[in-house]
């Protein structure tokens, strides 16, 4: 409000360029958490589904966002990281992680993290990821005046210069984000899935057209834009039983299904996805190509002239 005093708060231990053990052990508190970085990377796949809501809307790139819902990412990235990893809240910042106030702050652009005057002095938690790219990045850093640029917005929030962004210690740098594959279709394959009025019927022909990659559950609810979405995958009914006839499987985290996907050379599904491929018994001309047994008889990978055949029903144990 006008005439509001903000008030910065001064850092409890003065901190020299290039040794802040404070920092040192928040890096290492999560890290600890989170060596690989996977469940870093699930709190920001779930922030990004989350804002684009594909399963109510259908929308599924950045630019069919409003301006508005781009502002609430972050926030969102603040919540999801909070829940992941149960951290305490900050005293004056957004988390208390080993013993110090780290404010998170996301930014669309590497290194263009909007810094208010209160966190001055205070830790960093720095975020940014690219949905088109399937990147993400994490890093720490403390915001010293030397850091900062010194023109600010209208709020006097700054960014860090280039001595700020090369202070920052990163935790992970372009790590890869699960994969939002409608991203990976070209127009005309987009064009076709989304053609269709029927959920089912769009379902369909996003495994007819997405062979050979691994589609989340969210691309599928994303598609079928229906509450029990993964029933559209399943057998009885599902895109499983329904692209039969046409010698297309789909495989999802089952241990055979697993299996089978290393045996024909495809991606192995993980948690919660699917991929789907064509097959057909295996002749002559499939010699030297990977083969996988099905209700006794060998099946290959279909070429684009093999006919369509009715391929088996997999197992779900």
């Amino acid at each position: 409000m006008d005439g509001e005093t903000i008030s910065v708060q001064t850092p409890l231990w003065p901190v020299d360029e290039g040794d802040d053990p404070a920092l040192e052990a928040v890096a290492e508190e999560i890290l600890r958490a989170d060596p690989d970085g996977s469940r870093f990377a699930g709190a920001v796949r779930r922030s990004i589904d989350m804002l684009l809501d594909g399963q109510h809307t259908g929308r599924f790139r950045w630019d069919q966002l409003f301006k508005t819902e781009k502002a609430h990412l972050g926030t969102l990235i603040e919540i999801n990281v909070q829940r992941e990893f149960g951290f305490a809240d900050g005293a004056s910042m957004d988390y208390s992680i080993a013993g110090s106030d780290v404010d998170c702050k996301y930014s669309q652009t590497l290194g263009q993290w909007m810094i208010p005057p209160e966190a001055l002095g205070h830790l960093l938690l720095v975020v940014w990821a690219s949905d088109e790219q399937s990147t993400w990045s994490v890093g720490l850093v403390r915001a010293l005046p030397e850091r900062l640029n010194n023109g600010g917005n209208r709020d006097a929030k700054k960014t860090l210069n280039a001595a700020g962004r090369g202070a920052v210690r990163w935790l992970f740098r372009d790590a890869p984000l699960q994969e939002n594959m409608l991203l990976r279709l070209s127009e005309e394959d987009i064009t076709a899935v989304f053609s269709h009025k029927s959920g089912q019927r769009r379902v369909d022909e996003l495994f007819m057209r997405a062979q050979g990659r691994r589609v989340s559950r969210n691309v599928v609810a994303t598609v079928a834009m229906q509450e029990d979405y993964m029933k559209r995958v399943r057998y009885n009914g599902g895109s499983r039983s329904r692209l039969q006839r046409h010698g297309i499987v789909i495989l999802g985290h089952y241990t055979r299904h697993g299996r089978i996907a290393e045996a024909l050379g495809l991606p192995v599904p993980g948690p919660g996805e699917s991929v789907s491929a064509r097959l057909t018994p295996a002749r002559a001309h499939h010699v030297g190509a990977p083969t996988v047994e099905l209700d006794g008889q060998e099946w290959a990978l279909a070429m684009a002239d093999d006919p369509e055949e009715t391929v088996p029903r997999l197992p779900e144990i």
